[in-house]
């Protein structure tokens, strides 16, 4: 059997950094088991997308896609802080249960990168007409645009939910 020149490439990559990669993380978290799980995981993205960096690139390269992986750690973090801060505030006999817990707050994370991925208005209007229940001339009057404008940024972050829909169902 032979092995392909991106297989090499990726082992050569992943020999000579992952040391580095998970030390690199531990500093950063403060923790040896996240920073193991994220050093996976950035192995996983490169595995996933084929693209194995320059040799003088490396480092740079898994910094890169490490540090959006902690951001993603401590943005579900903080989600999931929020979701459970709210469920313990419910009566003991409403509350859901573990599963249905960890499938909310996977879908509370997807909706966070969703929104976090509109222009600042476009995610306010959403914000605004689903979570707050306003109307589209009260977001208007609220954010200092057109009638017009609210109707585009909430088509746009329509259009956006259908996206994720979509691409989580067919994933």
């Amino acid at each position: 059997m032979t092995v392909s020149a991106s297989t090499q490439s990726f082992e050569t990559l992943y020999g000579d950094h992952h040391g580095w990669l998970r030390s690199w993380l531990r500093k950063k978290l403060g923790n040896a088991t996240d920073a193991a799980d994220l050093a996976h995981d950035t192995y996983l993205r490169i595995l996933v997308t084929g693209l194995t960096p320059e040799v003088q690139q490396s480092r740079q390269h898994l910094a890169r896609i490490a540090n959006c992986l902690v951001i993603d750690l401590y943005r579900r973090r903080r989600i999931e802080n929020a979701y459970l801060e709210a469920v313990s505030q419910m009566p003991a006999h409403q509350a859901p249960s573990e599963e249905a817990r960890a499938l909310i707050v996977e879908t509370l994370t997807e909706i966070d990168a969703m929104l976090d991925a509109l222009p600042g208005k476009g995610r306010a209007a959403f914000v605004l007409c689903k979570v707050h229940g306003l109307t589209y001339p009260q977001i208007a009057a609220q954010l200092g645009v057109s009638l017009s404008s609210v109707e585009k940024y909430m088509a746009a972050a329509l259009a956006a939910c259908y996206r994720a829909i979509y691409e989580t169902d067919q994933t």
